[in-house]
């Protein structure tokens, strides 16, 4: 559905944008100031469409960060760790230290708020759109969404853990 409507809108962008002689035919009739001749815009709209349509796609491109990798990024102190779990399961089962607990149906919301609301809130700062963010669940479903989410949002450096709390307490030999 979403390439038919992508398909649809560059269609009529193109006709409105692209074509040249479309535009130079509706301007010069409804017009009296002269226009130049017509120009072949059709290169300089069609990556500008391209894009458009990227937008509509279901699944942003997805970095997947192993233990080893977050290990690193932990240590680091570049990247904001945000466990999507609820709150019940993170004091029932454990959590990466370091990490933020944001539900994940409250993602979307929280990374919309005010920062020091998000930090009132969740008790760390409020990540920035540019800043490294890593979302981590108990096996890599929710946190999967959650990244979704901070995409859409426009948060550019976004990935996560496909492994969750069970790979991390399997490697750090937790129970």
């Amino acid at each position: 559905m979403a390439f038919r409507v992508c398909l649809r809108s560059s269609v009529v962008a193109r006709r409105l944008l692209g074509d040249s002689n479309f535009l130079h035919s509706a301007f010069v009739s409804s017009s009296r100031i002269p226009l130049p001749e017509p120009v072949n815009t059709r290169l300089y709209t069609t990556p500008a469409l391209w894009l458009g349509c990227r937008r509509f796609g279901s699944v942003p491109q997805i970095t997947d960060v192993t233990y080893e990798q977050l290990k690193k990024l932990l240590v680091s102190g570049k990247t904001v760790v945000i466990d999507v779990r609820e709150p019940w399961e993170l004091r029932e089962y454990g959590s990466i230290p370091g990490s933020l607990n944001v539900p994940l149906g409250q993602v979307s919301t929280a990374l919309q708020l005010d920062p020091e609301e998000f930090n009132e809130k969740y008790g760390g700062e409020m990540p920035q759109k540019v800043d490294n963010i890593v979302f981590t669940c108990l096996a890599g479903i929710r946190s999967k969404n959650a990244l979704e989410m901070a995409s859409e949002l426009g948060y550019k450096e976004v990935q996560h853990y496909p492994g969750g709390w069970q790979d991390w307490a399997k490697n750090e030999h937790l129970n």
